[in-house]
């Protein structure tokens, strides 16, 4: 389950319009999702708030044999409106899971950015900050987001602590995002490493798109409105043909390559991503092949999403140099919870009395009460069961949902070949956000 500095991180990306999931980094993030989940070790418990749309606060204490803790605060230049508390928080926005990519769309120009007053150009840039501060170690942790552009971030992590080499170490990334590519250059103080990333989408440009709609839309005259009825019905039947023309499906292909300027040696890996998009008529699913050429390691993962409530992955791991493998297979299962609506509770409590409504339009509808087709249910996710096997490290079970007001995990890690100890790990995370 995600942090709640995380989930606030989220939502700066989704209130900035920034796509985290057209990025090599996280070309194989289902697969992590449901193979490389966390498990909680020993007793974890996370307060937080959101004191105000900008500022946001968090405590950690843990207990695993040594009582220890955390201290983080965030702040915001964008109010962020679309964080919730803990106990109306969507599980699907607060557990990583199978993740649904969306269609490809091209940044906004920077002239919509533009403020200006007077004369006076007075806009600025979204930016988020972020602390925390470990407890008794006084490790420190730092992490600052800019938005330089529609089509650009500047990330800065920073680390310090007197375990490391020269105390600390930064990690600065400039991402760059045009939709049909994106490109991340990165400088690290640890061994002076530099590196590029890169990812390409074959097929539909979101840019050639929006170029296309603004040439052919004709705006109507402003003196002579009593054309733009007629006008406007056929801008929506264009647009409705245009959707149908969605591709299904999308293809990518990303590389990445670094190297330490203080101990002269470098890196670089190549992989390959299928993903269907929201219009394919298909189950959804994602493949991907990851390749280390130097290292010599091949891994290759199948995602399948078979229903709302379940999804399976499996990935085979392949070492062309030791002949090393190794094969995991995970799963998520989605609890659901039938809601019945306050007014079917309502209308089933008296079951002799009729309900008249009275719509907008003056009209008068009639119900009688007991059910039929005017009772609306809705449904709530409440948990989420993970279970994922390996041939190396066993078996891991992780159970995430929400009880009231809390969000919890509780996960275990099983090897079966071990005579003693067959159980490495139990821990419980609890986590409840204001």
């Amino acid at each position: 389950m995600l942090t709640y500095m995380d989930y606030v991180q989220q939502a700066f990306y989704k209130a900035t319009n920034w796509n985290e999931d057209n990025s090599y980094a996280n070309l194989t993030a289902t697969a992590r999702a449901l193979l490389d989940f966390h498990t909680p070790r020993g007793l974890n418990l996370h307060l937080s708030s959101l004191s105000s749309p900008n500022f946001a606060t968090s405590y950690s204490l843990t207990n695993l044999g040594v009582v220890d803790g955390s201290i983080s605060y965030l702040y915001s230049s964008l109010p962020l409106t679309n964080v919730h508390k803990s106990k109306n928080v969507d599980l699907h926005d607060a557990v990583q899971g199978y993740r649904q990519l969306r269609h490809l769309t091209a940044p906004s120009e920077a002239r919509f950015w533009e403020v200006w007053q007077g004369g006076v150009r007075v806009d600025k840039r979204d930016s988020l900050l972020y602390g925390r501060m470990y407890l008794p170690t006084s490790t420190l942790e730092m992490l600052y987001l800019r938005r330089r552009s529609p089509k650009s971030q500047l990330r800065i992590a920073a680390v310090s602590d007197a375990k490391l080499k020269n105390g600390g170490t930064v990690l600065a990334v400039l991402q760059q995002d045009v939709g049909k590519y994106s490109t991340e250059y990165l400088y690290s103080t640890s061994e002076g490493l530099i590196g590029a990333r890169g990812l390409y989408n074959f097929g539909y440009d979101p840019r050639q798109k929006s170029k296309k709609v603004d040439e052919e839309i004709e705006y109507p005259d402003p003196s002579v409105l009593e054309d733009a009825p007629a006008v406007l019905p056929m801008r929506e039947e264009e647009v409705a043909v245009e959707v149908e023309k969605l591709p299904t499906g999308r293809l990518s292909m990303g590389a990445e390559v670094y190297y330490g300027v203080l101990n002269k040696s470098g890196g670089m890996s190549t992989a390959l991503r299928y993903t269907t998009l929201p219009h394919h008529p298909g189950p959804p699913l994602t493949m991907t092949l990851t390749l280390s050429p130097l290292m010599g390691h091949l891994s290759t993962a199948y995602a399948i999403k078979a229903g709302p409530n379940a999804a399976f992955c499996s990935r085979f791991d392949f070492n062309m140099y030791s002949y090393e493998s190794d094969l995991v297979v995970g799963c998520e299962l989605w609890q659901r919870k039938s809601i019945t609506s306050a007014t079917t509770q309502m209308r089933r409590s008296a079951t002799a009395i009729p309900s008249i409504d009275v719509g907008e339009d003056n009209s008068v509808n009639s119900d009688e009460t007991g059910g039929g087709d005017g009772e609306k249910e809705k449904t709530a996710f409440t948990g989420v069961l993970k279970a994922r096997w390996t041939q190396s490290a066993g078996l891991g079970v992780l159970w995430e949902g929400k009880v009231k007001h809390l969000l919890f995990s509780l996960g275990a890690n099983i090897d079966f070949r071990r005579r003693e100890g067959v159980v490495k790990g139990v821990g419980v995370e609890v986590q409840y956000s204001s």
